[in-house]
């Protein structure tokens, strides 16, 4: 009896263990569905599976097929060969099924792509059947992981016609990960890329990655930091590479790596990098070779050059252009494609807004068909609140691939929550005019608007090895948010935010309309109280943790806080005017016109654009000074009410999750009096006004916010030579 007692206590922390709600299994949680009407309509709807497992791609849309409907449902989904009753689902492309090709006419099919799906109800021999079915393998994956989305969030699977195609062809993720597994802006701990223990140890993380991935439609991920290290393009690494190649193919997700400039001179043994010259051009073309004998469908480069110290073709007198279309001629055999960032800048004392305009504008149209430019979604720096990127719009030669952050860099990290939907769809649904009204960013990036073949969207990463993956659970919303956009970008962020609630917590009525109104009102709540009314770039340099508009000692202008907001005694903000850079007339006229207007400029950029007088009446009829206090307040007050929120729901989620999410909460409030605190007592030297009268004064003096140090910040980038 004393050996069985240990027993008995070591399988009930086994079982423990594995049942525990520490959100591992992100939205893919096949747990019985609640609604007992609902739960009675799959169960006499859904009996048993019917697939043409003629791939490792089928094969693994049949099993997380079974395993979704056996947990959802609550009984065990068999496989089977035959149809031979009522609530089969039958898996197939039109390609090899003949049962596909009598229930789908071809003109259905001519709608989709080779990644979309068609999910459609049909009569085969008397009997009621589901056909999820594509063109591809792909399609037919992303079509399970669809309609188990449907039951996870309890729609009906009755008279079911529904047909998708991503609008974005490259739907990418970018990690910034480092090959000593620490990650440039990540807050959920290490790198996920084991590559010591590769390729010989293969983590079962590296599938589950890939099926998050796959199930909100990503394709595509760039395993490596945009800072490049040379060494993974060494045969070495490249076998490492390769592995990892192996795991995420069957899901759809091709990877793709981050080539440094200097790779000739620093793994290649020659004397120069320079782009023109033949040996350098060679020795790319061998190395492409090489990727591509050893990954048949490797994707293409990420380039970062002659950026924030990284190495490219102006140190040789030579220009993006010309960087560009080397490593496009070097790849366009393999039909891999170069994504060449425009986040460039220089130490010219300059507005850095136009910068990447300037330089990359003039090159519109001449770029090799497989060279993307892959421009941020605003012109400075993923910030909380950012106009639109005026070379989206300015190129329509050139296909341009969005860059999103998802990782929260300059939104609060890990410790704050901001649900990043909204901002993407901001960018998203702006009219740029480019060709008139209508000509959205969205129209650019998925090439309908230009009538470009190659597309792409990319999104920074903020995965980790955090056994939640984002280190905050609710962060995994945006990761979710910017892979269902990427497939659709028609989507609302009511829509998503819905689908992930019920997904990753609970259908329960009373918490999905708590959690969402909550969620969607997050990424403006922070705003507020970091950088309301167009301010940017004020956060603490290096880390970007916390408040630092004091910051004015470092060796570049455009490193330091004060360049951007510009506070003196008479007001506050940016001058991008005619009076001031002119970055406005980067935009064309009808935006330009709007923006420089003091008038009609969206109170949300005006200072982007203005440098506004602290007495200025704004529409609510409070002064800049007021106003900018009332933003403050109100914003680090909202917090207390996002924290009100979340304790009503006690008890309807696992108390794990509930309570990571309280304590994250706390401490989000704790962050945003500080950023209140110090910027309001910061910006009251420069106005000379009182804080006014019934807001809560600052508990410490200016003084102590400027000592704070954070040097062990998670995150920061690394010192490259």
């Amino acid at each position: 009896m004393k050996k069985i007692f240990p027993l008995i206590f070591a399988l009930i922390i086994f079982s423990t263990l594995l049942n525990a709600e520490n959100g591992y299994r992100l939205w893919l949680r096949y747990d019985l569905v609640s609604d007992q009407k609902m739960l009675q309509e799959y169960r006499s709807g859904i009996s048993a599976i019917v697939a043409n497992d003629v791939s490792a791609t089928l094969k693994i849309a049949t099993e997380e097929l079974q395993n979704g409907l056996s947990g959802l449902l609550g009984v065990s989904i068999p496989v089977s060969s035959v149809i031979e009753h009522d609530g089969i689902i039958f898996l197939g492309t039109n390609k090899y099924s003949a049962i596909v090709n009598s229930f789908i006419p071809e003109q259905e099919f001519n709608k989709i792509s080779d990644e979309g799906f068609i999910i459609k109800q049909a009569s085969y021999t008397g009997k009621k059947i589901i056909i999820i079915t594509g063109k591809q393998d792909i399609g037919v994956l992303y079509g399970v992981f669809h309609f188990l989305r449907l039951i996870q969030t309890q729609k009906t699977i009755q008279n079911l016609s529904i047909i998708s195609s991503p609008k974005i062809k490259l739907r990418i993720l970018d990690h910034w990960d480092n090959l000593d597994r620490t990650i440039e802006r990540g807050y959920a701990g290490f790198s996920i890329w084991d590559w010591h223990r590769l390729p010989g140890y293969i983590d079962q993380r590296y599938t589950d990655y890939a099926r998050a991935d796959a199930s909100i439609g990503i394709n595509g991920a760039v395993l490596t930091n945009v800072n490049a290290n040379a060494l993974i393009l060494t045969h070495e690494y490249l076998l490492k590479a390769k592995a990892l190649a192996d795991v995420l193919r069957p899901y759809g997700i091709k990877i793709y790596l981050t080539a440094r400039f200097s790779a000739p001179i620093e793994i290649g043994g020659l004397k120069t990098a320079d782009p023109l010259d033949p040996e350098v051009r060679n020795w790319w073309k061998e190395k492409a070779k090489e990727i591509y004998s050893l990954i048949p469908d490797f994707g293409g480069f990420l380039v970062k050059a002659n950026s924030e110290g990284q190495p490219g073709p102006q140190q040789y007198g030579h220009t993006h252009l010309e960087g560009a279309n080397m490593l496009g001629e070097a790849l366009k055999p393999f039909n891999g494609v170069v994504m060449w960032r425009a986040f460039v800048y220089t130490d010219n004392n300059e507005d850095r807004a136009s910068q990447a305009y300037d330089e990359f504008k003039p090159y519109d149209g001449k770029f090799v068909d497989n060279v993307f430019v892959q421009i941020k979604n605003g012109p400075i720096d993923f910030q909380p609140r950012e106009p639109y990127h005026p070379l989206f719009g300015a190129m329509p030669h050139t296909p341009l691939m969005m860059e999103f952050q998802i990782t929260q860099e300059y939104l609060g990290q890990a410790t704050s929550f901001a649900y990043l939907a909204p901002l993407y769809k901001e960018c998203l649904e702006t009219d740029t005019y480019a060709k008139g009204e209508g000509s959205t960013v969205a129209k650019i990036i998925d090439g309908s608007l230009d009538n470009h073949t190659l597309s792409g969207i990319a999104g920074v990463s903020n995965v980790g090895n955090d056994i939640n993956w984002t280190g905050h659970v609710l962060a995994q919303l945006n990761w979710y948010a910017f892979g269902r956009l990427a497939w659709d970008h028609e989507l609302t962020s009511e829509e998503i935010a819905d689908e992930w609630i019920k997904m990753t917590f609970t259908n329960d009525p009373e918490f999905v309309n708590k959690i969402s109104e909550m969620m969607l009102s997050s990424r403006e709540i922070m705003v507020n109280y970091m950088t309301p009314l167009g301010l940017h770039h004020i956060m603490g340099t290096d880390n970007h943790y916390g408040p630092g508009p004091w910051v004015n000692n470092l060796s570049r202008a455009d490193w330091n806080p004060v360049f951007y907001h510009k506070a003196d005694s008479i007001g506050l903000g940016f001058d991008r005017t005619k009076t001031g850079s002119d970055a406005v007339d980067d935009y064309y006229p009808e935006v330009a016109e709007k923006y420089a207007s003091l008038e009609k400029c969206p109170e949300k950029f005006l200072l982007w654009f203005h440098h506004v007088s602290w007495n200025h009446k704004l529409k609510s009829g409070r002064t800049l000074w007021d106003e900018l206090c009332y933003r403050y307040y109100h914003g680090a007050e909202e917090v207390g009410d996002m924290i009100n929120t979340w304790a009503s729901i006690k008890g309807k989620i696992d108390d794990e999750r509930f309570n990571e999410v309280r304590m994250l909460l706390n401490i989000q409030q704790q962050e945003a009096k500080w950023w209140r605190n110090s910027c309001v007592l910061y910006f009251q030297t420069f106005s000379k006004q009182d804080i006014p009268a019934g807001y809560e004064k600052p508990d410490h003096t200016l003084e102590y916010y400027e000592s704070l140090k954070f040097p062990y910040a998670p995150g920061i980038k690394p010192k490259w030579k």
